[in-house]
């Protein structure tokens, strides 16, 4: 560039700010204040209080020496506190660490101490689980606790109650956007294929991008009326608290996916989005089915987690609901790819429409690449929807890398792309489908599991000689572990019920194997089980 476009030209406060999803709540609080921004049960609030509720959120985290900086983690469902989180912890400088509420003690032990997480708010439901966690932990962050008014006798972990929390806070705290917008807004963890759960550290710039990139992606307009069926954990609600502030839409609260539950809210609230894992759409299909439901307006649904079932677009579409693949990984801030559906499209039949939509697609607007590589040459593949690669992201919804692990972020972005491990083909047009996935990962529901650490339990077992866990389809959740166990030829007798209460003391409930099979395992010349014949033994007894 010529140096006269630089000369005397530099940023300055008239001219540039940083990206961060905080410039969103505060242009919705002030140019629709009234806009209802959550309802949750019988409640509801405008964008104008909640914003106030986030600035009361970061006003008395500082007052609790919360700094630029400083993890502060929160482990809750879908309820206006962990909206609020999103806002409030950011606004202070913090980096938001959304715990999953499937998990085990030990896990969120590991997470609460990698993170250093300096406060750590606690919906009542989790009371119990959180506790045996801390009980793990040398040292305990300051511990919030969030009553909700549907669970209102539930005990607590704290003293300090969020409300009161939020009392304390100056309503008109005076946030600044971070001084540079690489800056961390929230670490999130993901299985990986071996040892213990990276940390994914995202940033202002990232969130920003994308929250807007599912509004453009999505079409969605203004005032739009969100279910949450997506959990807000999985890669922060998939950046949509963020998206809702820019489109000044409506946060309809769920704690739980419940078919019935799910019908009424759309009925009584108008909801024209939501987004969840083709479990949760498969759960309204079958529940549907039962009673002949349909929905009175259609419905915009967004899935992921896994290749949705065609019988689960063609489902969707029967119900009402208008389907949007979308494809992502935590480390790319949830969606980034989406089958872009064409006008011409609607012109197919039902089964046509459904074998085009069940494709990952093309990369989002706001993402600077995606591809197919050659694992060993790491060049494209040729688009002939037969060769098989590895699908590579790069651009500005990535990932900074993994929290205190140089090894696996320099893996991971080797050769100047994101290597996601999932297996696909591209075809002449550029949409990628998934052939394969990294086998030690199984997605149930839209939780990923390791199956490392599934038969890092199994071995405890001292009746165990070898096991080996792959995925095994399931009508309801997609996939579910399978554990091949082979015994001890001293050990006592053991049935499938002995390994799954073993497990179930040691593992989340949703880690574990939901079937055993008992015998010798097929292994390689060198000793290596083979995980391929395994699942395919699955395939064939099915």
């Amino acid at each position: 560039m010529h140096e006269s476009f630089n000369h005397q030209l530099g940023k300055n406060p008239g001219n540039y700010a940083s990206l961060s999803p905080m410039s969103l709540i505060a242009w919705a609080a002030d140019v629709y204040p009234d806009r209802c921004a959550l309802v949750h049960a019988n409640q509801s609030q405008s964008w104008a209080e909640t914003y106030t509720r986030c600035r009361r959120f970061a006003s008395a985290l500082s007052q609790f020496g919360v700094k630029y900086g400083d993890t502060v983690a929160i482990m809750a469902p879908n309820t206006p506190a962990m909206f609020e989180a999103h806002y409030g912890i950011p606004m202070v400088g913090g980096v938001i660490n959304a715990l999953n509420t499937r998990l085990d003690a030990s896990a969120i032990a590991f997470m609460l101490q990698h993170g250093e997480a300096k406060v750590l708010l606690v919906d009542r439901e989790f009371t119990s689980v959180v506790s045996a966690a801390l009980d793990l932990m040398e040292k305990s962050p300051i511990l919030i606790d969030i009553a909700d008014i549907n669970l209102p006798d539930l005990p607590s972990i704290s003293n300090l109650e969020y409300e009161i929390f939020l009392k304390n806070g100056d309503p008109n705290f005076n946030f600044e956007l971070p001084s540079d917008e690489w800056d961390a807004i929230a670490l999130s963890y993901t299985s990986g294929t071996t040892g213990d759960p990276k940390g994914v550290v995202t940033h202002h710039r990232g969130a920003y991008l994308n929250a807007l990139g599912n509004a453009v992606t999505w079409t969605m307009p203004y005032f739009s009326k969100y279910l949450w069926t997506l959990p807000m954990f999985h890669c922060n609600g998939w950046c949509f608290p963020w998206t809702l502030a820019a489109v000044a839409g409506t946060s309809v609260c769920l704690r739980r996916v419940e078919a019935d539950v799910i019908f009424k809210l759309i009925q009584d609230e108008s909801v024209t989005h939501m987004c969840g894992a083709p479990v949760v759409y498969n759960t309204l299909i079958n529940a549907a089915a039962k009673k002949s439901h349909t929905f009175e307006s259609r419905v915009k649904g967004m899935i992921a987690g896994a290749a949705p079932p065609r019988a689960v677009i063609e489902g969707a579409d029967l119900l009402g609901i208008d389907l949007t693949h979308v494809y992502g990984l935590t480390e790319v801030y949830g969606p980034a790819a989406v089958c872009a559906q064409h006008p011409e499209w609607e012109e197919l039949s039902l089964e046509e429409r459904a074998q085009k939509n069940g494709r990952q697609g093309v990369r989002y607007v706001v993402q600077e690449g995606m591809d197919v590589l050659d694992s060993a040459t790491q060049k494209p593949v040729a688009r002939d929807g037969e060769t098989m690669g590895e699908i590579c992201f790069r651009g500005n919804i990535t990932m900074k890398g993994y929290l205190k692990n140089q090894k696996a972020t320099d893996l991971a972005f080797d050769g100047g792309w994101f290597h996601t491990g999932d297996l696909a083909v591209i075809d002449m047009f550029g949409y990628v489908t998934i052939k394969d996935r990294s086998k030690d990962i199984i997605i149930s529901g839209g939780e990923n599991i390791s199956t490392i650490e599934i038969e890092d339990v199994l071995f405890q077992n001292t009746g165990i000689l070898e096991a080996a866990v792959v995925a095994m389809a399931d009508e309801k959740w997609g996939e579910v572990p399978c554990a091949f166990v082979t015994l001890k030829s001293d050990s006592p007798p053991m049935n499938e019920t002995d390994v799954f209460e073993f497990c179930q003391h040691r593992l989340a409930k949703y880690k574990c194997p939901k079937r055993v099979v008992f015998g010798p395992l097929p292994k390689t010349s060198t000793g290596k089980i083979q995980k391929t014949v395994l699942r395919d033994s699955l395939l064939k007894s099915d």
